[in-house]
């Protein structure tokens, strides 16, 4: 991922944390981890940022985020609700105030007529709210994660502007 287009996202993202006195986490399928690299990719993370887990794997989702697996069988792990209870547990399990989730079909493979390749959910927790939103990404299986990362934190930081 290009940092010139997340690295100024993230910079302001740690301004308005610091500012506010929050602390932010991630729970990550389809971008396995790349939302937290990016976040401490900037000196002085630790202030604000206390952790995130890849959940991959719906166990994951179901043992350490809290997903119900009733969630996951009625909406399957690309949905509104599976995005919002995995951004509550990233809040839970790390003792964060703000929280991104994001789970959706990357790519090359995966897609269905009802989510193909690029259908991204990012889901979003603040002192136990939720916001969540769909997107389609476009573009190759690093692209779409790009998009999903730069998406993700930009939205954590409309979050913690407004909060």
């Amino acid at each position: 991922m290009p940092e010139s287009e997340i690295l100024p996202l993230i910079h302001e993202l740690a301004e308005e944390l610091k500012k506010r006195g929050l602390v932010c986490a991630t729970a990550e399928s389809c971008t396995g981890g790349l939302i937290g690299s990016a976040l401490t990719s900037v000196s002085g993370s630790s202030e604000w940022y206390v952790g995130g887990v890849i959940s991959y794997a719906n166990s994951v989702k179901t043992g350490l985020l809290g997903v119900s697996e009733a969630d996951l069988e009625e909406h399957g792990a690309v949905s509104e609700a599976v995005v919002r209870s995995m951004a509550l547990g990233a809040c839970r399990a790390t003792g964060a105030d703000l929280a991104c989730a994001v789970s959706g079909v990357a790519g090359p493979g995966g897609g269905t007529p009802d989510k193909p390749v690029g259908t991204v959910w990012i889901g979003w927790s603040l002192h136990g709210e939720t916001l969540a939103r769909k997107f389609h990404f476009s573009g190759d299986r690093a692209a779409v994660r790009a998009q999903t990362a730069r998406e993700a934190v930009r939205g954590m930081l409309k979050w913690a502007r407004e909060e």
